[in-house]
């Protein structure tokens, strides 16, 4: 009998990184394209990354088995 194996979600993987202190981090919708009607100000504040909401952390942890050991 094989034993079931823990696998990474690579879509996950690429979408979320771990900061040293262990917040998991993503990055800002709606800066892809459709740029030229957003203000220099809010493409600024879309540039930068932010933290994953308390109630999403256990659904990425899940994803990502091996980066919380």
């Amino acid at each position: 009998m094989s034993t079931a194996n823990s696998k990474t979600r690579k879509a996950v993987a690429k979408r979320f990184k771990l900061t040293a202190t262990g917040k998991i981090m993503r990055a800002h919708a709606r800066r892809r394209h459709l740029l030229e009607c957003k203000s220099a100000k809010r493409k600024r504040r879309l540039a930068k990354g932010i933290v994953v909401h308390n109630s999403d952390v256990s659904r990425v942890k899940r994803s990502l088995p091996f980066a919380f050991g």
